[in-house]
């Protein structure tokens, strides 16, 4: 779906922006021009930016630390 259709902003280019490391609006704006021009995308954008976030951290919390066996550390 377009977020933003002044820049052509899609949620998949959010979830990518995310996924690089973006966290804010501001950055979005930054990077993005998300909500530069009429600034009717503002909630929806922030709303997909929050969802992308909550999602990234469920998964690193759903995440199992790696374990290394004492043989395995040596090599």
């Amino acid at each position: 779906m377009i977020v933003c259709v002044c820049n052509n902003v899609s949620e998949g280019k959010i979830h990518q922006a995310v996924d690089a490391g973006l966290t804010s609006m501001a950055e979005l704006r930054a990077q993005l021009g998300v909500g530069t021009c009429c600034g009717k995308c503002h909630s929806c954008a922030k709303h997909v930016l929050r969802e992308c976030l909550n999602n990234a951290s469920q998964t690193h919390q759903n995440a199992r630390p790696i374990m290394f066996h004492a043989s395995m550390a040596a090599a």
